[in-house]
């Protein structure tokens, strides 16, 4: 008897991984975003090298540690001891944003470095979250003095007064000063696991857009479709992508799906053109 399996495309396993925010592993699908860049990846070899360093961890910690003990000792041993860090000399490499390239060059940007620091602190029963400020991502830790916000690339703590600093070029560039200026609180809120592997996709999606790496583009987009289903720009974007490589049935299916569903479009008149010509190519 002739038995056969369907093995799963990376992008099945993705689905799999993001169908329920109950269930979001938020880890391992940040890792998994670089199955279409790198097919050969092993995701349970590398699962199992961060359990091995979540126990080296473990092995610096007395049993009666409290958080603010684990927090300065994982600090240290990320930073300090294993020296992770920003990737200065070449930012926008998509590499950054990929894990298992993160965990050999110890080398990334801040939310791939973020993701990494979060699994281990929450690991060691640290209450940690991300936060998608804009323009850095950063780290909320919560201990028992108070919050403490700090940053990705460094392990070092933000003051208020540091953070509202920050913003202040994204308020300017926002309109959103004087009456409109919203208090930071706001953007100190955690980021629900879906956000941070979608503003990870999106990363990677700016970088091979300005590549006009369409091909890559598109294996991006076919994950943002399965992420944010209701997101009817990504399917705008995937059938922008499609039709960057000629492929004429998937693009218009695409771009008639965002015209059909999408509200307020501003690009409505442009969308519309492209689907005539489409259709006009097909014959």
């Amino acid at each position: 008897m002739h038995l056969s399996f369907d093995v799963p495309t990376p992008l099945d396993y993705f689905a799999a991984l993001v169908e329920r925010d109950t269930e979001f592993a938020l880890f391992e699908a940040a890792l998994s975003l670089a199955q279409d860049e790198y097919p050969e990846l092993d995701v349970q070899t590398v699962l199992a090298d961060v359990d091995q360093l979540l126990a080296r961890v473990r092995r610096r910690l007395p049993a009666d540690a409290g958080p603010l003990q684990k927090f300065r000792v994982l600090n240290q041993f990320f930073f300090n001891d294993l020296g992770f860090g920003g990737n200065v000399n070449d930012y926008y490499d998509p590499d950054n944003s990929f894990v298992h390239v993160l965990l050999r060059t110890r080398r990334g940007i801040p939310i791939s470095l973020a993701v990494l620091w979060i699994e281990l602190a929450q690991g060691l029963g640290l209450s940690v979250q991300g936060i998608g400020f804009p323009g850095h991502f950063l780290i909320k830790v919560n201990l028992p003095m108070g919050q403490a916000v700090i940053d990705p690339l460094t392990g070092k703590s933000f003051s208020r007064e540091e953070l509202s600093e920050m913003l202040d070029p994204y308020r300017r560039r926002s309109g959103l000063v004087d009456e409109f200026e919203a208090p930071l609180a706001l953007y100190l809120q955690p980021a629900p696991s879906r956000e941070i592997i979608a503003r990870m996709l999106r990363n990677l999606k700016e970088i091979y857009k300005h590549q006009q790496d369409w091909q890559r583009l598109l294996a991006v987009q076919e994950r943002l479709v399965v992420l944010l289903p209701e997101s009817w720009s990504e399917y705008r974007d995937r059938g922008l992508a499609h039709a960057e490589l000629g492929h004429a049935s998937e693009a218009l299916a695409d771009l008639e799906c965002y015209l059909t569903h999408a509200d307020n479009l501003v690009d409505v008149d442009a969308i519309a053109d492209q689907v005539d010509a489409l259709r006009r190519q097909k014959g």
